[in-house]
């Protein structure tokens, strides 16, 4: 089981890996070192009101930028200087570097990360608990990547972001992305505020993201690039294509950084890891052809290292019983309220969002998956996966650059 309070000082590096060895879950540091405390901390520094978080190092600037990376992990990151080598001297401290590491929330994936990112709150408070999670009004498995089947955006996620707060402060803001998120349900709700900016190359992006930094004096920009996360999916973390990427990314970063206008703050980071899984039984593990996990469940939920479990009505122990005993030396294995009560979704989670989260909630530890070979026959055959609390899911960088 998890820690009730957060277990993740000022070196999450280490003791994540401590409390893994232990056989404990390390709660994500939400308000104090958490992806949900970046951009509060930012904004807080060109006079926005909102949240005061706790990223105390950061120092305000009137220029900021955040440029998020899909899938670029601390430890895939720290394993491959020679291949992001503007990146990897941006973390040498004794050059003056200021990379470290922060947690992402659970789980670690981008739906519910980017929400986390754009909202400054935790999963318990913005509604997206998962890759898919179940609405409680229909009954239904949402998408929160896909948005399908469709609900009311600010239905499910009601809060403003911290651009829309920011941009109602007065400082300029822009996002600087793929022309095919611009009007994407999870932009809305998680990004908007200011002025969307669709651009397809990235170094279209890194160029249109610095003439906007200089377009005012107070600015806030945020760009994203995908293809690190794709190319993991599809290949793996360590392949010849993934390295492509990482490399290409690096050179962005050195670009955009080389344009910064006076007074201005760069922020690179991420919004989980991953971690390649084996093809064999042992390591992928078929809901949909065992028997024992299928027993009294009425939903799978969640992606396969971070699984909501929504049990047939009166079945719930059962299944939870049942789900710790096959899986408990490879899972962290809650009920809703434990993993609640644990603080794994936050220090709160809003009523609407109770039911969203499964009866049970299984987390991996180990190196396995939960697939879904006739449901989900995509993610199923994915080589690189994320979702859960470990440290190769759950730090990502915080690399900061000035000018």
């Amino acid at each position: 089981m998890a820690l009730p309070d957060s277990a993740w000082p000022d070196d999450p590096w280490h003791s994540a890996s401590e409390l893994l060895a232990l056989g404990t879950a390390a709660v994500p540091a939400y308000g104090s070192g958490s992806l949900a405390d970046l951009l509060p901390t930012i904004a807080a520094g060109q006079g926005v009101p909102g949240p005061r978080h706790t990223l105390t190092e950061l120092a305000p600037a009137d220029r900021n930028c955040v440029f998020l990376i899909d899938g670029l992990g601390w430890e895939q990151l720290k394993a491959h200087p020679a291949e992001a080598p503007f990146l990897t001297s941006l973390l040498d401290s004794s050059r003056g570097g200021t990379g470290r590491p922060i947690t992402v929330g659970f789980p670690s994936t981008t739906a519910t990360s980017l929400a986390s990112f754009g909202t400054g709150l935790p999963p318990g408070s913005h509604g997206l608990p998962g890759y898919t999670a179940r609405n409680p009004e229909t009954g239904e498995l949402m998408n929160q990547l896909r948005w399908t089947p469709w609900t009311s955006p600010r239905v499910w996620q009601p809060y403003p972001t911290v651009f829309q707060l920011a941009d109602e402060a007065g400082v300029h803001t822009a996002q600087v992305s793929s022309p095919a998120f611009q009007d994407t349900p999870l932009t809305k709700i998680a990004l908007s505020g200011g002025t969307f900016h669709g651009r397809l190359s990235g170094e279209e992006r890194m160029d249109f993201a610095a003439e906007q930094l200089a377009a005012a004096d107070r600015s806030l920009v945020y760009t994203y690039y995908s293809e690190v996360d794709g190319k993991g999916h599809r290949f793996g973390v360590d392949s010849d294509a993934w390295r492509g990427q990482l490399m290409y990314v690096d050179r962005l970063v050195q670009r955009l950084a080389e344009q910064l206008p006076p007074r201005t703050a760069l922020y690179v980071t991420a919004d989980h890891g991953m971690i390649d899984i084996p093809f064999d039984e042992e390591s992928r593990i078929d809901f949909d052809e065992d028997w024992e996990l299928r027993a009294g469940v009425a939903l799978l939920g969640g992606e396969g290292r971070a699984r909501h479990v929504y049990a047939v009505p009166g079945a719930e122990s059962d299944v939870l019983a049942v789900w710790r005993e096959v899986l408990g030396d490879r899972f962290w294995v809650a009920s809703r309220d434990e993993a609640i009560t644990a603080g794994w979704f936050g220090g709160h989670v809003d009523e609407r969002v109770y039911g969203r989260i499964g009866d049970v909630v299984a987390a991996a530890h180990a190196d396995v998956v939960i697939t879904a070979s006739v449901n989900e026959p995509r993610e199923s055959a994915m080589v690189g996966m994320h979702g859960s609390m470990t440290p190769v899911e759950q730090l990502v960088p915080l690399i900061e650059v000035r000018s």
